[in-house]
């Protein structure tokens, strides 16, 4: 085949998608299947609710305040949000260029030579799955436990461990069912989660800030340093450093400011995806910071007894200022608030979660692919890897329960996992600059310093989270998080050399039209004579498309030397 006839195929495949987005999507080889009816706002929406900081820092207060206290909460929160900010802006760059659902594990293939597509991409959509579906246990497992302490509010309940895996299962149900049957809801569910977590969180820190009896100071909040990470009463800065206490601290912001890449994943459902992807992210982050420093603040001023607080009888440090500051009516209502907003958050992680299942079966990348790689005709949704998502959370929660190592541990999971998956497109991108093709969105002349500050905040993070926050380490103690990631890493490394490598070749272009992008990376699309009738006008996002040229096409490898 000239390389003539393959610029034209391409071109025609372009022109007959009719519509930008799905010429974009024809041109890195995809069939449009997701039902593209999201806008710039609803993408910024799906991150911004998975971020959630009404979330992330009520589920870890406690951890925070323990490890380092106020100082580093709130200092460590700026430092984290700056930093984090460099990574979605090397994020947005490269999705821009690469706008589908696959997000980081597609962007590895595209990023690195032909010969090391395939293993790039397997190993980051390996550990992308691990964080996304961590990341949906933390937020629905911290849903049940708030929904457990609100229980115990003017009553006689007390949560033990089968009430709050009930609560856990019922919660991720029904998170299941509105993404299986509410689909054609979601996005109007997308604008109520926005303004829930607006307005929730602005109205919850005027709440305790005005009713509040009386205000910690200045002093307390922005210089105390506490450490509470000793189990016997000796803690991490007596036995190491003072600086391994601050390091382990910033979980609680890292944790909190992760799952931008909802919005990488949602690019198949978004109008003018190769901008609204990358600013989706953007914004996610800078408004995410700006609401959690001010919640953080908030909280911390209005802590009215420390010991009382981190003691607490409801097991919930954020449910005890609550009730310190508004009373028990009060307090429940803004557990309410709470509440909504944990389960919006985790309704959207388990929609970004099965999508990025969806988008990693439809490339072979996981077990039962044939099975997963299903998109309901009638609400036009991967319902299957719904339910995968849910049943996988379900599952990691388990040790959680009656732990609060375990629980720290998950988040530390979710955050490495996510966090791993980011940096390997993004040091490919910087190690294979010159191959590099922008998309609408770029940094210009700051592109490689600040891809290069993304990747060496990355490698420091994923050292901190694997560190033991609690002294003496033990059995009780230890961080499994290194566990969990070892198991990941063991498997897809040790899966891809004993079979994964004889037939997985990374992600697997769906449309005929796709031979110019393949070629370009070391494949040809072989097609049969009968392509005049594309030119004739065969619709190139026909689902059926698929099945009537599998028997007129094959791909072979391109002999490199």
């Amino acid at each position: 085949m000239s390389n003539d006839h393959k610029m034209e195929v391409g071109t025609v495949s372009s022109s007959q998608a009719g519509d930008t987005d799905e010429a974009e999507l024809a041109r890195m080889g995809y069939k449009q299947e997701l039902k593209r009816d999201l806008s710039l706002l609803q993408n910024f929406g799906v991150s911004f609710s998975i971020i959630s900081v009404i979330t992330g820092i009520p589920s870890l207060f406690l951890y925070g305040l323990n490890t380092g206290g106020p100082a580093v909460m709130v200092w460590g929160w700026i430092v984290v949000a700056v930093f984090t900010m460099l990574v979605g802006l090397a994020m947005a760059e490269v999705c821009s260029a690469h706008p589908t659902s696959g997000g980081p594990y597609y962007w590895a293939a595209m990023l690195s030579e032909p010969r090391n597509a395939a293993f790039a991409s397997w190993v980051c959509g390996w550990f992308n799955l691990l964080g996304q579906v961590a990341v949906t246990t933390g937020i629905s497992f911290a849903c049940a436990n708030f929904i457990s302490t609100l229980c115990t509010f003017g009553t006689s309940f007390e949560p033990n461990e089968k009430t709050t895996i009930g609560i856990y299962a019922a919660v991720l149900v029904a998170q299941g069912l509105i993404n299986t049957f509410g689909v054609h809801l979601l996005r109007y569910l997308n604008n109520i989660s926005v303004w829930w977590h607006a307005v929730g969180t602005t109205a919850l820190v005027i709440a305790i800030l005005v009713k509040a009896p009386t205000h910690q100071s200045g002093k307390f909040v922005f210089q105390t340093f506490i450490d509470g990470t000793g189990v016997d009463g000796v803690g991490w800065s007596v036995r190491a450093s003072p600086a391994y206490v601050v390091v382990v601290g910033t979980l609680m912001a890292q944790y909190t400011l992760t799952g931008f890449d909802a919005s990488a994943h949602m690019t198949e459902e978004t109008h003018n995806a190769a901008m609204a992807g990358p600013i989706g992210i953007i914004m996610a982050i800078g408004v995410s910071a700006v609401l959690g420093w001010f919640l953080l603040l908030g909280l911390l001023f209005s802590i009215q007894d420390l010991a009382g607080t981190v003691g607490s009888p409801t097991g919930e440090p954020v449910a005890q200022i609550f009730l310190d500051t508004v009373g028990e009516k009060g307090a429940i209502v803004l557990m309410v608030i709470v509440i909504g907003a944990m389960f919006f958050c985790g309704t959207f992680s388990v929609t970004s979660n099965s999508r990025m299942m969806y988008a990693f079966a439809r490339d072979g990348g996981i077990p039962g692919r044939q099975f997963f790689h299903k998109v309901d005709p009638k609400r036009k949704s991967p319902i299957r890897t719904v339910w995968l998502a849910c049943t996988l959370s379900f599952c990691l929660g388990l040790p959680s329960l009656g732990s609060s190592v375990a629980f720290s541990a998950a988040t530390s999971i979710a955050t490495i996992g996510l966090y791993i998956s980011y940096a390997i497109p993004i040091a490919l991108r910087l190690v294979y600059a010159r191959r590099f093709v922008r998309g609408p969105f770029h940094l210009g002349p700051f592109s490689y310093p600040v891809a290069l500050a993304a990747v060496l905040w990355i490698a420091f993070i994923s050292i901190a989270f694997v560190l033991p926050s609690e002294n003496p380490v033990n059995s009780q103690t230890l961080n499994y998080t290194i566990v969990a990631v070892g198991i990941i890493l063991a498997y897809c490394l040790g899966f891809w050399v004993l079979s994964a490598r004889r037939w997985f070749t990374g992600p697997v272009q769906q449309l005929a039209g796709a031979s110019f992008v393949r070629s370009l990376r070391g494949f040809v699309l072989i097609l049969a004579p009968p392509l005049a009738a594309e030119k004739a006008g065969v619709d190139m996002m026909d689902p059926a498309l698929e099945e009537k040229m599998e028997a007129k096409a094959e791909i072979r490898p391109v002999d490199e030397s």
